[in-house]
């Protein structure tokens, strides 16, 4: 990377911690830039933002501290700064994090029907960053990666910082500047409507820094579908240094349920375990597993002659960004104690009622499974349990509506459900 302030096995290392780090498309971006001497640290400098107006504003926070912390634990010679809206609580800017926090008002987003993501234009602040003064990895003016196509993706990019740049930028928001999604990627993607015609970038070992745009090839970000389809961080162009998550808005690796649907889950989640410790979670999981114990025993003992069964309900209370094993954990603990009142409820067969939670244990394990030497194997071998196991669950549904029906009968008095 030459004088870009990252070398030798720290670069990779940077590489394999920010795999798992990224992801946090809806609510930050990632940039690099080289700092001007003017009394800071470190010449380089890591970007990230941070705002409120989401239902997961906690869950960007979780996700934004976790790539912080991994930067400082590696050591990397760049200075680490989070934009931060007004309203994002002081208390989530922890001091012992070390980054350095930049508070900026929100930017008004002109374009109608768009509430996903009507905050995400703060990220041209970015360029407002002028105490910086070029792009990290010796790169140009300003370099992004096309995950797609023909659209660069600003998921993470290299700027030089520019207050003519950020003015004019501003200046084209209020004019109303076309913008095809209404948000920063269409916005920005118009303003450098040129970069799929520039070179690509490829660092000089000498150090040498560029000017003007580049396009940065596919390794420095990809789309997580391309690690899944090989299980493996190399794909032949060039060395990884990001996977993001830009589709599937509930299969994010903070959450416990993606894993191991998604396999970087487990790994993103040591990262968390590390920095946060789960400090606001598990107040949480030790009073849900004492109610759902409690529920277990009592519906065992007491045998009430109303209740309801659902596999769904734990997801809904179980806090999302908690470890996936916990979480999992939690969950078949919640859904077996619901189970209970069922079956001590209306007397059905035990084994059938809890066929559905078997299955799902199944699903997990097998796609749990370390020993798949492609994504392809993976999906067909889950594809394999799902057919074999289709029967059973039919089967055991046939089994307990047969049951819940002679019970209902029998009971003339028993309330109507809602």
């Amino acid at each position: 990377m030459g004088k870009s302030g990252v070398r030798g096995k720290e670069v990779v290392e940077l590489m394999r911690v920010m795999v798992v780090m990224v992801g946090v498309v809806q609510a930050t971006a990632f940039y690099g830039v080289n700092l001007k001497h003017k009394n800071k640290e470190h010449r380089n400098a890591y970007a990230t933002m941070v705002y409120m107006g989401t239902p997961r504003d906690y869950e960007f926070y979780v996700a934004t501290r976790v790539l912080i912390r991994s930067l400082i634990r590696l050591q990397v010679d760049a200075d680490l700064i989070a934009i931060a809206s007004l309203d994002v609580p002081l208390r989530w800017l922890q001091e012992e994090d070390g980054a350095k926090v930049v508070r900026v008002e929100n930017i008004n987003n002109p374009y109608k029907g768009q509430q996903r993501f009507k905050l995400t234009l703060n990220k041209l602040y970015a360029w407002s960053l002028v105490d910086y003064d070029r792009v990290l990895f010796q790169c140009g003016q300003f370099c992004s990666v096309f995950i797609n196509p023909c659209i660069f993706h600003t998921g993470l990019f290299v700027l030089q910082p520019s207050s003519e740049v950020f003015k004019d930028m501003i200046h084209q928001l209020e004019t109303g500047k076309a913008n095809p999604d209404g948000a920063d990627q269409g916005f920005i993607g118009a303003y450098f409507p040129d970069l799929l015609d520039q070179p690509m970038f490829y660092p000089h070992l000498n150090g040498t820094t560029l000017d003007g745009h580049h396009r940065l090839p596919m390794g420095y970000q990809m789309d997580a579908s391309y690690y899944y389809l090989k299980l493996g961080w190399r794909v032949p162009c060039r060395p990884n240094s990001v996977i993001t998550f830009p589709g599937a808005p509930w299969l994010k690796p903070w959450y416990w349920w993606s894993w191991p649907v998604l396999p970087l889950g487990i790994q993103w989640h040591q990262n968390s375990r590390q920095t946060l410790v789960y400090a606001a979670e598990m107040p949480i999981v030790m009073i849900q597993s004492v109610i759902f114990l409690g529920i277990i025993t009592m519906t065992r003992l007491a045998r009430p002659s109303i209740s309801k069964l659902s596999y769904i309900v734990p997801f809904a209370i179980i806090p999302r960004t908690i470890h996936p094993l916990v979480g999992w954990t939690l969950y078949f603990l919640g859904s077996v104690a619901l189970s209970s009142v069922a079956i001590n409820s209306f007397l059905p067969p035990a084994v059938p009622i809890l066929v559905p939670l078997i299955g799902v244990l199944g699903s997990l394990l097998v796609m749990a499974c370390p020993w798949y030497p492609d994504g392809v194997t993976r999906a067909l071998a889950v594809f394999g349990y799902a057919f074999c196991y289709a029967p059973i669950a039919w089967g055991s549904m046939v089994k307990v509506t047969a049951r819940l029906q002679v019970s209902l009968e029998k009971r003339t008095n028993f309330p109507k459900f809602g």
